[in-house]
């Protein structure tokens, strides 16, 4: 059985330290929702913050780790209610349920978070991370639901129809709404989860 990834303690920061983080995260919160992702430098959020440039580099490294960070914050109680939360996106009831429920709650994710998720992509360390317990997650709940299938590989492929971009280029490009796509993600579950012909 697969086991979600243990995630290390980060250390204490300083209060000082504590707090210039929120600010240049409140800053940069208000900018993106004013104006988009695509229109936010680092400087205007360096300026909206009142830190130097530099502080801000050295904190969240670039453009991306900046938007890792913030797409951090504002994805935290969705990561929460897989592993410890009430059905159906926690455990308690039976993994083809779960499975449901996750792709839902990720499109609704998508549908608000997309364009941040895209700026952050090239933050290849931490998206590891985040993009590892989504796996893993999938991965327990198809050997539960689909023992016919490879967990890891089926796993994987659900989430690349879940990538920010491939949202957006459905939304945007291809013209489908939000309700389209969780009919569809839970056409291609129930296909999945069906018991297979021998």
């Amino acid at each position: 059985m697969f086991e979600l990834p243990q995630f290390q303690e980060q250390p204490r920061e300083r209060a000082d330290a504590a707090r210039n983080r929120e600010r240049i995260l409140a800053a940069a919160g208000t900018l993106v929702a004013e104006s988009g992702i695509d229109s936010v430098s680092m400087e205007d959020v360096a300026k909206a913050a009142c830190v130097g440039t530099g502080t801000l580099y050295r904190r969240f490294g670039d453009r991306a780790g900046l938007a890792f960070a913030l797409l951090d914050d504002q994805t935290k109680d969705f990561q929460d209610a897989l592993i410890a939360g009430p059905p159906p996106l926690g455990p308690g009831i039976p993994a083809a349920q779960r499975l449901h429920a996750f792709g839902a709650g990720f499109l609704d994710l998508l549908e608000t978070h997309a364009p941040l998720m895209v700026a952050a992509a090239p933050s290849v360390k931490e998206s590891a991370g985040v993009l590892g317990l989504y796996s893993t997650h999938l991965r327990i709940l198809l050997e539960e639901a689909t023992p016919h299938l490879d967990p890891r590989y089926t796993a994987e492929a659900l989430l690349a129809m879940l990538d920010p971009a491939y949202h957006l280029r459905m939304r945007r490009l291809l013209g489908y709404s939000l309700d389209q796509l969780v009919a569809g993600w839970d056409g291609l579950i129930d296909a999945i989860t069906a018991t297979p012909r021998p």
